[in-house]
């Protein structure tokens, strides 16, 4: 029987990530990366299952060949690692979960044996010895949390020399006893700067050099921290901004700049996208814009919070719009900033009574 690829890439420190930090933000972190990690199965694995925080795959009858299995690892980590970038540059959330977001690292056990499988309501997954030795590879001796780690059985068929060195990789030996049974690997620590990492645009910053259009002002009986959870988790938007048909946005990802996200009023789509602006010191802003409603060119929300007290914060929202053609700026003086205006003010008034029903801890 020809023997088969079993390739885990595990993403390391999860359990300590989701144990001290917020939830319900480091289960989308987590579960973005996986989405980033399968996305970058460029040999055609077949994913036999997701194991929390780690993927197995396989590839049946078959193992890649030394170029391939090494290109495969670096598409990988460099996936990892440009997305865990782009998380840290493209953060607005302050809470503990996304901070630390980009401390995670990756580990990457390779290894191939003669498989068995288990169908079980038309799922067929591998398993067998040389699956439950692929899996103890993961706990092994190696001083490093981000690592790529070749079996030597694997290295030997693939033509993979212990010492192999290039830009990315520089191997070494290592072994580590499972029930009574030495199993010899070699393994090379993950330095990401020597990836490629993909380069992401930052979001956008809008700088305004006039005072915004409409301003209002409110003080809430919540952490600043916890009043932004709500205005930027879009599950909450129907519950205090009324008038849309509904809200369609990515429900796996945390709010970050850039995100998009549609208001459907009337069946009208209103396309929004997340952008920012400088504040003072100790201040936490939103900001959404699009360039969908009628009449105005651009339209332009910020949450500005102050925290005031443990509990208690100030928000500030500041309304900014364009319009070029002369008979658009006389509609918004007519009636547009006034319906702006009273929108606003029941949106906060809502919201003010959704945090007071419905209080969250400080994230």
């Amino acid at each position: 029987m020809a023997k088969s690829l079993l390739f885990i890439p595990d993403i390391s420190g999860f359990t300590k990530f989701v144990q001290t930090t917020e939830v319900a933000h480091s289960q989308h972190v987590i579960a973005e990366l996986l989405e980033v990690l399968i996305a970058a199965n460029t040999q055609e694995l077949k994913l036999a299952e997701i194991e929390g925080d780690a993927l197995f795959f396989y590839k049946e009858g078959e193992i890649l060949s030394q170029e391939r299995l090494l290109a495969q690892i670096e598409t990988m980590f460099t996936a990892f690692y440009s997305h865990l970038k782009m998380l840290e540059k493209n953060r607005i959330c302050p809470c503990n979960a996304c901070a630390n977001a980009p401390k995670l690292k990756l580990k990457l056990v390779a290894h191939c044996g003669e498989l068995q499988y288990l169908e079980v309501q038309g799922n067929r997954k591998p398993f067998g010895q040389e699956v439950i030795e692929a899996h103890r590879l993961l706990k092994n001796s190696i001083d490093s949390e981000n690592y790529a780690l070749v079996s030597k059985e694997l290295a030997k068929i693939i033509g993979l020399p212990i010492y192999y060195y290039s830009k990315v990789f520089r191997f070494k030996e290592g072994q580590d006893t499972y029930d009574g049974k030495e199993v010899a690997y070699i393994y090379a620590l993950i330095d990401q700067h020597r990836l490629s990492l993909t380069v992401f645009s930052e979001g956008k910053k809008v700088f305004f050099d006039t005072p915004p259009n409409l301003s209002h002002n409110k003080e809430f009986l919540i952490s600043a921290t916890s009043l932004l959870e709500y205005i930027t988790n879009y599950g909450y938007r129907h519950l205090w901004v009324k008038g849309a048909d509904k809200f369609e946005y990515n429900e796996n990802e945390v709010t970050r700049l850039g995100s998009e996200h549609i208001c459907v009023v009337n069946g009208k789509h209103l396309d929004f996208i997340t952008v920012t602006k400088e504040v003072g010191p100790g201040q936490l802003v939103y900001g959404e814009m699009t360039t969908t409603p009628p009449p105005v060119d651009a339209f332009y929300q910020f949450y500005i919070l102050t925290p005031t007290a443990e509990n208690r914060c100030r928000l500030q929202v500041q309304t900014y719009w364009t319009a070029r053609s002369p008979l658009k700026k006389a509609l918004i003086a007519l009636f547009i900033k006034r319906i702006f205006k009273k929108n606003t003010q029941i949106a906060l008034n809502d919201l003010e009574q959704l945090v007071s029903v419905k209080p969250k801890k400080a994230m």
